[in-house]
C-alpha cells in the first residue's frame, strides 16, 4: 500500500481528497499546515506528496523543496485555485511532478497519482545509456554505414556532391560532414536555401550585384559564391531553382566564374558545390522542369539518405543525443524510458529526424515527472498533429489558413512561415501552387 502525504488547509477539501484516495487503496497522512507537513517529512519518507500551494505563512513550494531535499525521487503534486505564472514556474524549477488547478475532478487527481506511482515502478525502466558519437550524424544501420563510406571517399576530393532525401532526413548535416572532412574544412561553409529566395533575387544573391544594377542596389553586394571563396557552398533544395536561372548556374559550374549583376566582366571563384534536394531530379528532367545538362553536372557523386522509418534501429541513439542536448540547454533532467523508446521506434516519422528532434525537445520540458514514457510520447505526438478545418478538403483548409496568416502578418512571408510552423521554402512552394 502506497503511503501519501496530503497538505490542505481547507477541511472539506482535505477530507474529500483523503476519503477518496483511501477508498482507492492508498494510506493518507493528512495535515492542514506547512509546519505539520515539514514535521511529517522530518520523520517519514513519502513517495508521493499532494500539497496546496497557498496554505499559511509558508507555501507548498516550501513543502516541495523540503521533500525533494530529503528524497530527490519523491513525486510532489501541487494544486491551487490561484495559479499564476510565477507559481507554476517556481513549481517547475523545483521539480514538481505535476501542477493541478482547482477545482479538479477527483478521477483526474487519481490518474496523476497513479502516473507518479508508476514513475517509481521498476516495470518502467530507463533506457541503458550508450556512448554517443561526437557528431550529430548518428546511426549504425546499413544505409547510414554506406553514407559514411561514400563521404569518406568523396570528402577529400573537390568533386560535386548531390544529396537526396526526404525533408528532415539531415541533408545539411551530411553536407557539413563532407566539408569538415575536406581540405577546405578551415574555410567557409555557406548553406543557401534556394527555395526561400524569390526567382528575381537569386542571381544577385549567389553572384552578387553592382551598385545601381537595380532599384535599391545602393552599394556593391558580394554574392554567396564570392563570400565562400576557397570554401564550400550548399545549394539546398536545388530542385526549386527557376528554369531561367539554371542556365547561368550551369555556366558557373563549368567555368567557375561569376559575373555580378551589372558588372561588365566575370571574376573567378574557387568553391566546392554541394547540392541537396527532397525532389526526384530525374523526374523533373523528364518533365522538362530541370535542365538535363545541369543535372549531369551536379550528379557526379550521389548520396541518398534513407528516411527514418527505414532505419528505426537508429532511433534510440538519436533520441538520446537530442535528449542530452536539450537537457543541457534547458537545465532539465528528463530521462528516456524503455517504453518511450519502443513507442518511438513504432512511429513512421513522416517528418524524419527533424520531427524526432522536435518531439524530444517538447518532452524534455513537458514529460510528466521528467520520464519519457510510451504514454508521454503518444500524447505529445497527438498534440503536435495539425488540426483539420471543417472545409471541403484538407488542401482547401491549408490554403485558407495560409491566406489568413499572410493577411495577419501584412504579407510578411518569413513571419507567416514561423506562425504556420513550416520552413520558408515550403511556404514559397505552396504559394507558387496557389498562384499567390
Amino acid at each position: 500500500m502506497t503511503k501519501l502525504l496530503l497538505v490542505e488547509d481547507d477541511p472539506s477539501v482535505r477530507t474529500t481528497i483523503q476519503t477518496f484516495l483511501e477508498f482507492e487503496g492508498y494510506e493518507v497522512d493528512a495535515v492542514s499546515s506547512t509546519r505539520e507537513a515539514l514535521e511529517k517529512l522530518a520523520g517519514n519518507a513519502y513517495p508521493i506528496i499532494i500539497s496546496d500551494i497557498y496554505i499559511d505563512d509558508r507555501t507548498g513550494i516550501d513543502v516541495l523543496n523540503a521533500a525533494r531535499a530529503q528524497d530527490p525521487a519523491c513525486s510532489v503534486i501541487l494544486m491551487s485555485a490561484r495559479g499564476t505564472i510565477e507559481t507554476v514556474m517556481a513549481a517547475t524549477r523545483g521539480g514538481a511532478f505535476d501542477y493541478m488547478a482547482k477545482p479538479f475532478d477527483l478521477e483526474k487527481l487519481l490518474e496523476t497519482v497513479k502516473r507518479a506511482e508508476n514513475s517509481r515502478n521498476d516495470r518502467e525502466k530507463e533506457m541503458e545509456i550508450e556512448e554517443l558519437p561526437e557528431t550529430e550524424m548518428i546511426g549504425s544501420s546499413a544505409g547510414m554505414v554506406e553514407i559514411y563510406k561514400t563521404v569518406s571517399r568523396v570528402a577529400p576530393t573537390d568533386m560535386t556532391v548531390l544529396i537526396e532525401g526526404e525533408t528532415g532526413t539531415g541533408k545539411e548535416l551530411i553536407a557539413r560532414m563532407v566539408h569538415r572532412n575536406s581540405a577546405r574544412a578551415s574555410q567557409p561553409f555557406v548553406p543557401v536555401d534556394c527555395a526561400g529566395i524569390p526567382p528575381t533575387l537569386i542571381e544577385s544573391e549567389l553572384f552578387g550585384a553592382m551598385r545601381g544594377a537595380f532599384t535599391g542596389a545602393d552599394r556593391d553586394r558580394v554574392g554567396v559564391f564570392e563570400s565562400a571563396n576557397r570554401g564550400t557552398v550548399l545549394l539546398d533544395e536545388i530542385g526549386e531553382v527557376d528554369l531561367n536561372f539554371q542556365m547561368k548556374l550551369l555556366r558557373f559550374m563549368q567555368e567557375r566564374e561569376i559575373r555580378p549583376v551589372g558588372a561588365s566582366r566575370a571574376k573567378p571563384v574557387d568553391v566546392r558545390v554541394i547540392a541537396a534536394t527532397n525532389r526526384d531530379l530525374q523526374k523533373l528532367v523528364d518533365d522538362g522542369k530541370f535542365r538535363g545538362d545541369l543535372w549531369f553536372r551536379l550528379n557526379v557523386a550521389r548520396i541518398e539518405i534513407p528516411p527514418l522509418r527505414e532505419r528505426r534501429g537508429d532511433v534510440p541513439l538519436l533520441a538520446l543525443f537530442y535528449l542530452n542536448h536539450y537537457n543541457a540547454k534547458y537545465g532539465q533532467n528528463a530521462r528516456l524510458m524503455d517504453s518511450g523508446v519502443k513507442a518511438m521506434q513504432e512511429q513512421t516519422w513522416p517528418g524524419n529526424v527533424r520531427q524526432l528532434q522536435h518531439l524530444i525537445e517538447r518532452l524534455t520540458i513537458l514529460a510528466p515527472g521528467g520520464q519519457i514514457t510510451s504514454e508521454s510520447v503518444h500524447d505529445s505526438l497527438a498534440a503536435m498533429e495539425p488540426r483539420e478545418h471543417s472545409v471541403e478538403t484538407l488542401a482547401d483548409a491549408e490554403q485558407d489558413q495560409i491566406r489568413r496568416v499572410l493577411a495577419a502578418t501584412g504579407g510578411n512571408k518569413s513571419r507567416a512561415a514561423q506562425i504556420l510552423g513550416i520552413e520558408r521554402k515550403t511556404l514559397y512552394r505552396k504559394l507558387e501552387r496557389m498562384k499567390v
